[in-house]
């Protein structure tokens, strides 16, 4: 039997999210035209009656049902192996695009070959500007600020201060929405599923870039994106997979030394700012609710470290993109 090939392949991981998955769902069906494409969501084994609402409403869209919260990038391979698009469009459930977004990037990237991976502008939902372009991780921008580096070097750190006119070659994009070369994921391979939040579309755009993919930002075109829906829900935990994702990212790509300096100098940082929200929090009497998360935060961090940084740090209910 013969497979329809289709342009474009969406592929959506959903994690208790139903009205976000289903706002997302419907800006697809409203604005992609002239381009065919199938759609695959990837349930990690939601308890809000999401599954039963896309059957209901898009019986279309190709299920993949999870037991459990499998992580970002294990949840996407699976639509990965099983696509039918010359291009994937790996979409965030808080994302809504806009018309035409995606047309214009696959259109960009059928007449510039050697594209892996284009992302276009996100916006907040006023209109403003998100940051759309990630840095490769480094000493200095883990170590150090980053606003202030995009600030004092713009042409190797971009960010939604600056205004660009054309696409531009970038060294990753941020995964809330991107546009992935079929082509290319053969060549490169799936999203490592040793990250399972954060990280790893970072990790999967380097690792494009080593094959001599290129990465592209297309500021023309606009995903609004309702920034860290999911992680806002449990920021401890999300915080906790942060710090994990960045050390096995250091580990894989950074070399020893690295590694080394590295973690010293986030424990630094990380007990600087542990003190100084505990003085903070003393002097105020403990009655700002702001800082109390903040020390609750980083309190949970340090005993996470002084565990021996566990995967299973309470984290068996974990966030999704």
């Amino acid at each position: 039997m013969k497979v329809k090939i289709y342009d474009v392949s969406f592929i959506i991981t959903n994690w208790n999210t139903k009205q976000l998955l289903i706002d997302c769902l419907k800006s697809i069906y409203d604005t992609v035209k002239d381009i065919s494409f199938e759609v695959w969501v990837i349930d990690n084994g939601s308890s809000d009656d999401s599954i039963k609402a896309i059957e209901e409403m898009f019986p279309e869209v190709k299920l993949i049902k999870n037991e459990k919260n499998m992580g970002f990038a294990k949840a996407n391979n699976l639509a990965l192996m099983r696509m039918s698009g010359r291009y994937a469009v790996l979409l965030n459930t808080d994302t809504v695009v806009t018309d035409n977004a995606i047309k214009i990037m696959v259109n960009f990237m059928d007449k510039n070959h050697r594209i892996g991976i284009c992302g276009g502008q996100l916006l907040n939902k006023d209109g403003s500007k998100q940051n759309s372009v990630a840095s490769i991780p480094n000493l200095a921008t883990e170590l150090t600020n980053k606003s202030l580096l995009r600030r004092l070097y713009p042409e190797k750190y971009h960010g939604k201060e600056h205004c660009f006119n054309k696409p531009i070659e970038v060294s990753s994009v941020v995964g809330a929405c991107m546009v992935v070369r079929k082509e290319a994921i053969d060549e490169v391979g799936f999203m490592d599923e040793d990250y399972f939040f954060f990280l790893e579309e970072t990790d999967w755009c380097l690792r494009f870039t080593q094959k001599s993919w290129k990465v592209f930002h297309h500021p023309k075109v606009e995903i609004f994106h309702l920034q860290g829906q999911s992680a806002k829900r449990n920021l401890i935990k999300a915080r906790i997979e942060y710090w994990k994702s960045r050390y096995i990212f250091f580990k894989k790509h950074r070399g020893q030394g690295a590694q080394i300096v590295l973690r010293v100098g986030l424990l630094i940082k990380l007990l600087f700012d542990f003190i100084l929200t505990l003085l903070y929090n003393l002097t105020t009497l403990f009655t700002i609710k702001k800082g109390r998360g903040r020390l609750k935060l980083y309190s949970a961090v340090v005993m996470w470290h002084l565990a021996g940084c566990p995967d299973s740090w309470g984290l068996n209910q974990r966030c999704h993109k």
